[in-house]
């Protein structure tokens, strides 16, 4: 089964993982020059970097939909710089998947595959998706929603260790972010993550520096830059998060209830 998947940051990386190893052919899309933050856990950095690994699953760059395929058949995943999802009549997955996390529809329609997923908010089960997926950290986190929407966006991170927005930063200045730290760097309040224009973007607590933007990615003030773990364990730096896992499941079920329709 070819599975499109939008999006290549670490929830949708979470979800390709997931799927990858249930045996589905993935094919993941981004930007040309991707703003991930927890960059060690994103299948996008092969856009970047040609290849990529997670958890030991191995990506590639594709330059088209022909190479997309290629690689996916032959048991990797493939990713393309293809955010406007160009390649979507060419592959004609069995499957989209919506995992931009964009908080609205950027364009995914019900009619774009025999099952659509959206993940999180702006999507309507029945609407413009078979199926959606529940992404706010809580009780409902990974439910599968088939009629009707996931809960709006709170604008508040979820709690990790007792902390919610003091754990992100955020660019200080528009302009081109310099990072001063690598992810898994063990920081304290007060210390230097990164700068933009000359002025610095400090830790509000301590922990791990679990993600950080790449160095040289054009920023506006206030974007999410980098994310400090609390919790200070450096695995959790390297390892797919609780949250990616629990919405790949939901997505893998979302998939297999739609499956015998696509077999009727």
């Amino acid at each position: 089964m070819l599975v499109l998947i939008r999006g290549a940051g670490d929830i949708a990386s979470g979800i390709a993982l997931r799927l990858h190893r249930a045996h589905a052919q993935i094919i993941m899309t981004d930007l040309e020059r991707p703003t991930a933050i927890r960059r060690s856990v994103c299948f996008s950095q092969a856009i970047v970097h040609g290849s990529a690994a997670v958890e030991g699953i191995s990506a590639k760059a594709a330059h088209n939909s022909e190479e997309a395929l290629q690689i996916a058949r032959r048991g990797e995943i493939a990713v393309l710089a293809d955010p406007q999802c160009a390649c979507l009549p060419a592959l004609q997955p069995a499957v989209l998947v919506d995992a931009i996390l964009a908080k609205r529809n950027l364009g995914t329609k019900l009619p774009d595959a025999p099952c659509v997923i959206g993940v999180g908010p702006g999507f309507t089960a029945g609407v413009d998706c078979h199926a959606a997926v529940e992404t706010m950290r809580g009780h409902f986190l990974g439910r599968v929603i088939t009629s009707g929407s996931p809960l709006p966006n709170s604008g508040v991170p979820g709690n990790i260790g007792g902390f919610t927005d003091e754990r992100i930063l955020r660019a200080p200045a528009d302009g081109v972010f310099r990072s001063c730290l690598d992810i898994g760097a063990m920081v304290q309040p007060g210390d230097i993550a990164g700068e933009v224009a000359g002025i610095p973007m400090r830790c509000r607590i301590g922990g791990v520096l679990r993600g950080i933007l790449a160095d040289g990615t054009p920023v506006h003030k206030g974007m999410k830059s980098g994310d400090v773990d609390p919790r200070g364990d450096l695995r959790y730096c390297h390892t797919v998060s609780d949250k990616a896992l629990a919405v790949g499941g939901a997505v893998l079920e979302a998939i297999l209830r739609t499956y015998p329709l696509l077999e009727a």
